[in-house]
């Protein structure tokens, strides 16, 4: 394929996404329907105003208003709607997995039990795996500017349901919060047979990735875009292929790039970095992981077969079983021909 792939094209090409947060999900409309169903009252007078507060000036004004919007989410069913929502709108844009981060602290935190969060979540992959064909599964997320005690806590409660979990990651504001202050949370994650991921060069240094990789152990690292500022970072990640979870449009609504023209993403690609292409906080920054695939294309050229790598990569860097990864590069090669 040598023209610019189309949208049909491009929505329609296979792929992982592997950098979800799954409250980050939550439109307005929904946001509304759920607060008139638990009797929360929002400060904004409609699902409109709600809708024009989504302009960010910086990753904590984002946070503000992430976590103000989800104290709409009270029970199972409100966490198993959300991710409904998310997966058919996920599956219309080409996702065939999907690996979704949570942040229960902020939940047990408002009183919501633990266990209504990680089995609303899971029942509706499980639903979706059944209707929708698109396999997945639950990162908990620690929140990085918490105390680590209540990170520890937070994991204690949710290996009551290990069957749930693929692993654990690390999110929220960046800067201040370095990757070491959970070194021994993630080794507790990890002896429990959880894969660890973490948030790391978005805002904060490329020294935040080198923390990830030797005091986390993360297999992937989310964002991790600032990696392309420290050459030597990137020739150790293109040699030890760990994958990055690239998220374009939220770069860009959050100002840690100026505009998508100059996003990294090409630079590091050329570098021999493994890149995937995924859309964070979808109902926030302008688009599920099709419109980033589509708007990467528009902005920096991203060809057919760029693409296609990038998609192969996110099912080569997904935990999904190898009989499942198998059947989904196979579909790539249907998509392909």
């Amino acid at each position: 394929m040598t023209t610019p792939p189309s949208d049909d094209t491009l929505l329609a090409l296979p792929k992982a996404e592997l950098h979800l947060h799954i409250e980050g999900t939550l439109e307005p409309d929904l946001a509304f329907e759920l607060a008139g169903r638990n009797g929360v009252e929002l400060p904004y007078a409609s699902v409109e105003e709600l809708a024009a507060q989504y302009d960010f000036s910086d990753l904590q004004s984002f946070l503000d208003l992430y976590y103000a919007t989800m104290a709409v989410l009270r029970t199972e069913d409100d966490f198993a709607e959300l991710t409904r929502r998310y997966l058919r709108t996920a599956a219309a844009q080409g996702v065939r997995h999907a690996e979704l981060f949570f942040d229960p602290q902020a939940h047990v935190a408002r009183g919501v039990p633990i266990e209504a969060v990680i089995d609303g979540i899971g029942g509706a992959l499980a639903e979706a795996e059944r209707d929708l064909g698109v396999s997945g599964g639950l990162i908990l997320c620690f929140l990085r500017d918490q105390p680590v005690e209540s990170a520890d806590a937070v994991l204690t409660a949710a290996l009551t349901r290990p069957e749930r979990l693929l692993g654990v990651g690390l999110d929220s504001a960046e800067v201040g919060y370095p990757p070491e202050l959970f070194a021994g949370v993630f080794a507790r994650a990890k002896d429990a047979g959880l894969h660890a991921v973490a948030h790391a060069g978005e805002e904060g240094p490329p020294s935040y990735i080198v923390q990830a990789l030797d005091l986390l152990g993360v297999e992937r690292v989310d964002h991790g875009i600032r990696a392309a500022e420290d050459p030597e970072l990137m020739a150790r990640l293109a040699a030890d292929g760990i994958p990055l979870t690239v998220c374009p449009l939220s770069n860009v609504r959050l100002r840690t790039v100026p505009d998508l023209s100059a996003h990294p993403l090409l630079r590091l690609d050329a570098a021999g970095v493994r890149v995937t292409v995924n859309s964070d906080d979808p109902a926030y920054f302008g688009g599920y992981v099709g419109d980033n695939y589509l708007a990467i294309r528009d902005a920096l050229g991203v060809t057919a077969e760029q693409a296609e790598r990038f998609a192969r990569t996110s099912i080569d860097a997904s935990f999904a079983p190898t009989a499942r990864k198998a059947e989904l590069q196979a579909a790539v090669d249907a998509w392909r021909s």
